[in-house]
């Protein structure tokens, strides 16, 4: 029987993967917590009526519970709970998706179900976890079918994802997949021509990468979002150290 480093560079290939991945990206039972590439230091916690405006000095957890009751669009009438975010309130790092899915709606937590399983063992290969990251999507409800979110319902929902990015005041941000792209930089160009290159929102560098649910389908772009999130690390520590 093959050990496991062979089988590993086995599997990549079988994949159409060159650059080695963390092992916790493959999928074992046991997420390993270790990028292929060990952090410099043991990575610490990163961070430190309807239409009127939101006070600027509210904090999130008054934000989360005014949400819960939000009826500004037309999302109000089939979600199951309103999905506001998860993580440290302070974090310099944060991960912005596209809507709840299915398992979102569910539990009320952003990034459940397989792919949010994924998006922990990436967050685990960098040395980080959702204690230490804060996790958001553009839009608070699911749209049904897990269509796109329309412009009309991320405008609506933009009364609290603005004051939410400013009250977490992030180091560096994280979009996952072309809709959050396209929705947080105001673009409509695709997500091949954002990736690889660094962006600026509200003051801070902004990084676009794969959605995970997208990296289930294509596994074989995991070499790529892989060297993506390295890219994220070292502009994090980079700005750390400044």
């Amino acid at each position: 029987m093959a050990d496991p480093v062979s089988f590993r560079e086995y599997y990549l290939r079988r994949i159409g993967v060159v650059t080695p991945l963390p092992e916790a990206w493959l999928g074992h039972a046991k997420p390993v917590g270790v990028a292929d590439e060990p952090p410099t230091a043991s990575a610490p916690a990163a961070g430190r009526g309807e239409n009127e405006p939101l006070s600027p000095s509210i904090d999130l957890d008054e934000l989360a519970r005014q949400a819960a009751n939000c009826t500004a669009c037309e999302l109000a009438r089939t979600r199951n709970k309103v999905v506001f975010g998860v993580g440290n309130p302070h974090a310099d790092i944060l991960f912005i998706g596209e809507a709840p899915g299915r398992d979102e709606d569910v539990k009320g937590e952003p990034f459940v179900g397989r792919a949010g399983r994924l998006l922990d063992r990436m967050l685990a290969a960098l040395g980080l976890d959702r204690g230490s990251v804060y996790i958001m999507n553009v839009i608070k409800c699911r749209p049904p079918n897990n269509r796109d979110p329309s412009p009309e319902e991320v405008r609506a929902c933009a009364r609290w994802f603005e004051p939410q990015w400013e009250a977490i005041s992030p180091k560096v941000v994280c979009l996952l997949g072309r809709v959050a792209a396209q929705r947080v930089l105001e673009t409509t160009a695709p997500l091949a021509s954002l990736r690889g290159r660094w962006h600026e929102k509200r003051g801070a560098p902004v990084l676009v990468t794969y959605h995970p649910a997208y990296l289930l389908r294509s596994p074989a772009q995991k070499a790529r979002a892989w060297e993506d999130l390295r890219a994220l690390r070292r502009r994090w520590l980079e700005l750390r150290e400044d």
